[in-house]
């Protein structure tokens, strides 16, 4: 039972959906409805604030520390903690309060590993950066899919083996369902699956990816690049703009 209710508390505080919180709060947008439309700390770092992602992006890891922590803490075992901890993630993924409309659980599974794998979420914070320097997203899935691996060379605990794998099949699973995103008939259904497992988004083109939103409406960060633009023309400067190699 214990075991049954620790799952429980992870799947909910998992749902705790900060990043949305955020948008609602500093931007007064629904991250849900712009850019990526994903509820996590890169959709915030687009459409909210730059200095936002680190807010989110900890408090996505505290959840998913705190969701795997207590269970080891009341002495539940190592292989309820595993289960609370991607119950954490499956809740930050599909979470409740927002009808299953989620991120994608690169955060929480770093919550998860510091808890019972430190050495893999070492290894996945490297991946991402690498990604972010690559601007290739599927540097943080090849990085999760390499952790069960790892976690056996390291001769760790089976239930930290499938923490791993755990891990990697519910964002992999994430990015396919990409909430609920509507799929396109024909052959271009099987090219839009590739690019959402392996680029995390529908299209190539990332930056119209990100700038997607409702009819209407702009984020928080384009009104104000636009009121500054607004404010260069008037002094005559003319907007600035990069320069091409």
């Amino acid at each position: 039972m214990n075991f049954v209710l620790a799952v429980i508390f992870g799947y909910l505080a998992g749902s705790v959906p900060f990043a949305y919180l955020a948008g609602r709060w500093v931007g007064g947008i629904d991250i849900r409805e712009v850019g990526t439309r994903s509820v996590g700390g890169s959709n915030v770092y687009e459409q909210v604030a730059r200095w936002l992602i680190v807010v989110v992006g900890l408090l996505d890891i505290g959840k998913a520390a705190l969701a795997t922590w207590l269970p080891r803490r009341l002495g539940l075992g190592l292989w309820a903690a595993a289960a609370a901890g991607l119950a954490a993630v499956v809740g930050h993924n599909w979470p409740l309060y927002l009808r299953f409309h989620g991120g994608r659980g690169l955060s929480t599974s770093l919550g998860l590993l510091a808890v019972v794998f430190p050495w893999g979420a070492l290894w996945e914070l490297t991946a991402i950066g690498i990604g972010h320097m690559l601007r290739h997203p599927a540097v943080n899935l090849f990085g999760l899919a390499a952790l069960p691996l790892l976690a056996w060379l390291l001769k760790q605990p089976p239930a930290v083996i499938v923490v791993g794998a755990g891990a990697f099949f519910i964002v992999s699973l994430k990015r396919l369902e990409a909430n609920r995103e509507p799929l396109p008939p024909g052959r271009e259904r099987w090219q839009v699956l590739k690019r959402r497992w392996l680029l995390d988004r529908d299209i190539e083109d990332w930056e119209e990816w990100v700038r997607r939103r409702p009819q209407g409406t702009t984020s928080s960060r384009q009104t104000a690049a636009q009121q500054e633009a607004q404010r260069e023309e008037a002094a005559g400067e003319g907007p600035l703009r990069p320069q091409a190699d």
